[in-house]
Order: structure tokens, then sequence, then C-alpha cells
């Protein structure tokens, strides 16, 4: 695989990982994978222990801006435990149509629940909230209940993958109960070789489906934070798809065979 290998400062990634300077391979050979899916996008791939990134699209990494869509249930799952709107994962979200708890809402994307929880925490402290995290655009223009995915509120990947670090090193100003309780619900897959971490995401815009997956992976007690950002012309949204891409990229870079 012929990579572009970059030593460059980041200014965006400053704040978010403390640094002066990055090491950044910019690995072009992705665009073979997204092509794959009839796909467009960026990901982006931090080693915590080597302080390296491996980027594609660079320029969209750094500089381009999404809704959040399904994504902000991080913040919303933590701001609803901080207040005490939520009591933990297991509790049933009122005023469903189906009995469900806040970690099956979580997982499967449940836009119903969050739209009930976040309409309980209120506009008012979710936008405290936005403007201490320094959370994307920091905007609520439209109402509680569609903000983070009718692009009221956008966010950068790069911005992503620096939320994700802070909330698995507790180091986000919520309660270290709080932000066990996200990391917990965000573990889907657990075995001896890995365990991989993520929420995925899905809206539409200007007649595309736009899709996340953000999370972690943890092989051999070390850690790597990932960010996909996805665009395709498919005609139902489809989080399977930015999972099938994080998978296929992780796969090819060596993961999920305890080896890294």
């Amino acid at each position: 695989m012929t990579k572009l290998f970059w030593s460059i400062s980041i200014i965006a990634s400053v704040s978010l990982f403390g640094c002066t300077s990055n090491n950044v391979t910019i690995d072009d050979n992705l665009q073979q994978v997204f092509n794959q899916y009839q796909a467009k996008g960026t990901f982006a791939l931090y080693d915590n222990a080597a302080g390296t990134f491996t980027v594609h699209n660079f320029n969209t990494y750094k500089d381009s801006s999404f809704a959040p869509a399904a994504t902000f249930n991080i913040i919303a799952a933590l701001v609803g435990i901080e207040t005490g709107r939520i009591v933990n994962e297991k509790m049933l979200v009122p005023n469903q149509p189906a009995p469900i708890t806040v970690n099956d809402a979580f997982q499967t994307q449940s836009l119903q629940a969050f739209q009930t929880i976040n309409t309980a925490i209120g506009k008012d402290t979710l936008q405290q909230w936005l403007d201490s995290l320094a959370y994307g655009s920091k905007k609520i223009t439209t109402t509680v209940d569609s903000f983070w995915f009718d692009r009221s509120l956008t966010i950068k990947p790069d911005e992503q993958l620096g939320l994700i670090k802070k909330l698995y090193f507790s180091q986000l100003p919520f309660q270290k109960r709080s932000q066990d309780i996200v990391k917990k619900m965000m573990l889907r897959q657990s075995n001896a070789a890995y365990k991989l971490s993520y929420i995925t995401a899905s809206t539409e815009h200007n007649l595309q489906n736009q899709e996340w997956n953000i999370g972690f992976i943890e092989e051999n007690q070390h850690v790597y934070f990932f960010v996909l950002q996805v665009a395709s012309a498919k005609n139902t949204p489809n989080n399977s798809l930015a999972l099938s891409i994080v998978q296929h990229i992780l796969k090819s870079y060596g993961f999920f065979e305890g080896k890294k």
C-alpha cells in the first residue's frame, strides 16, 4: 500500500489532543474502499500510543462540518445522566410506543426516544453544555427535538475524534460515572482479541445519505480512535454502510486479530 507521509501541524487537533504538531499519514488508497461501497467521505484513525494519525480525505476531515445526527446521543446521554433525567442505561425511556431502555435507544439510534430525552433536558440546559464543551458549531437554532439532525448544529470529523478520545479517558467535564455509562453503551463487540466500541448515525442532506461511525478499538491494551463520515446516494439511510466501511478499513489495517 502506497501512502504519502506528512509531518504537519493540525490547528484543529491541537486543542483536542494537546500537541503542537502531529504525524499524519495521508492514505489515498482508501479511496478504493469508498469506491467499492459507492460512497465518498473521510476516515481518520488515531494511534494513541504512537500519537499518529492515518487520514483519508484530509481537507474534509479537518474543515467540513456535518449534522451530528445520532452521534449527538453521546452528549444527550451524558447530560441526561448528569442532570438526573437518566438514572442509568437500564432505565426505560418514558412515553414511548413500546418499552425501550436508554441502552437500547442508544444502540438503535432511536430518534423518538432521544427526542423525549432532549425535550426533558430542555433547550437551555443543552445549549449551556454545548457552549461549555465547545461542541461543533454550538448552535441550536431550531427546536429542541430536531436540532441535532436538521443541520441547526454541525460538527467536524476532527472534533468528533477529539470528543471520543476525551470520553475514553474520562476527560470531559462530566462525572466519571456518567462517562463510564456512555462508554458501556458504546461497547458492541468484546472478545479475547479486541474490544470494539462505536456509535453510528445517519441523516439526509442534499439528496444524499450522510452517515457517521465514530468510536475506538482496543487491542493488547492499546487504544485507537476512529471517525468515519460518509455520503452515499442510496435511497434509504443505512447505518450498516458506515459500519461496513469502518470494519473493512480496520481489517485492512490488521485489526480484529489481537496482533496490533
